[in-house]
């Protein structure tokens, strides 16, 4: 491609960024509470983005899943910037390594023991970084449990939810919404096990996450918001007693998006965030909702243990967070990453 094409072609990319951004809006009757920011890219994250979560032991750090879909991609960590009231308005620095992600997808969630559970599209699969780890400590092959391929996203249910501690895993390409039991393998991860179908919702969910009982409109302990990827929007449901959607339910919350990966509850806030896939990758917060409680995710029958919010110092206008630095084990990992990930072609799912 010559010069002038590719400087042609990022004007037009922005433009193209410019009227998505634009377009995207809070549905009614939400939108009389719920305000929408759009953060933007990620300083240094390889496009597409995949799912995002916090790091446990440091609000102010979020992990993120970068190069999204492809045997190149891989977990980062970044930085960020929290205002007035504790809202997040930006990023600080540039991505550093968090851990190996390949086909990292739309769910990418800590659960118990600290362990980072992360879905892997197209291959169908779960994988496990133990904390500090810089591996895949464990990859769990969800076809061999029955679950139709390829998996989007999972979750832990938080407590104060129908079916609290229970771990959701919901297919992209058909909606399968299932439960899945977990139990200690004895090496610090986890075993995923039979796994029941509990409904079916609109194909293409990515990430999904429980709405914090007390929050304006939504009916108090009984609402999900889903990142609906093949709709473009995100969407809201009532769930049942299991605490799994209900079909019927299904509401708009956002709508005007491309790609709606992602989904997580901002700890100190409650605002809501997700990352997009696709013509522009960003990352965009939702604020008005209530502070959620954040317990740590036990198997059901097991007494959940409350994790405080952090205590750490927010980061407040422009002062930066903490963030991981990188050793020379991890800069070797993510030289040979990117080198793997410079031969992908972005080709999202038919």
């Amino acid at each position: 491609m010559t010069r002038s094409r590719s400087a042609a072609l990022a004007v037009l990319l922005s433009f193209l960024g410019a009227a998505i951004a634009s377009a995207q809006a809070i549905e009614p009757p939400y939108d009389a509470v719920y305000t929408l920011t759009d953060l933007g890219a990620v300083p240094g994250l390889p496009t597409p983005y995949g799912g995002l979560t916090f790091l446990p032991s440091n609000s102010n750090v979020i992990v993120i899943g970068g190069a999204a879909n492809v045997v190149g991609g891989a977990l980062y960590s970044i930085g960020i910037v929290r205002g007035a009231g504790n809202h997040i308005t930006g990023f600080t620095g540039t991505v550093a390594l968090h851990s190996e992600g390949q086909f990292n997808d739309g769910g990418v969630v800590f659960g118990p023991g600290g362990v980072l559970f992360y879905t892997r599209y197209p291959v169908n699969e779960i994988g496990e970084v133990k904390p500090g780890s810089a591996v895949n400590d464990k990859i769990v092959d969800l076809t061999a449990l029955g679950i139709s391929s390829s998996v989007g996203a999972l979750n832990f249910v938080p407590g104060g939810f129908p079916g609290a501690g229970q771990l959701k895993i919901v297919s992209y390409d058909t909606g399968d919404w299932y439960t899945a039991s977990y139990t200690s393998d004895g090496t610090g991860t986890f075993n995923i096990t039979s796994p029941v179908l509990n409904t079916t919702i609109d194909v293409g969910p990515e990430g999904f996450v429980y709405v914090p009982p007390g929050s304006p409109i939504f009916p108090s302990g009984t609402s999900l918001l889903v990142s609906e990827y093949g709709n473009d929007v995100v969407a809201t449901y009532q769930v049942d007693a299991g605490g799994n959607p209900t079909p019927a339910s299904r509401a708009l919350f956002v709508s005007g998006l491309t790609g709606a990966e992602g989904a997580v509850i901002d700890p100190v806030t409650g605002d809501f965030l997700f990352s997009t896939f696709g013509a522009t990758n960003h990352v965009i917060v939702v604020r008005g909702f209530a502070v959620p409680n954040t317990p740590t995710p036990t198997p059901p029958g097991t007494a959940a243990t409350a994790t405080p919010t952090s205590t750490l110092t927010p980061v407040v206008s422009g002062v930066p967070a903490v963030v991981p630095t990188l050793s020379f084990p991890m800069l070797v990992l993510l030289g040979a990453m990117l080198a793997g990930g410079a031969f992908w072609v972005i080709a999202r799912r038919s």
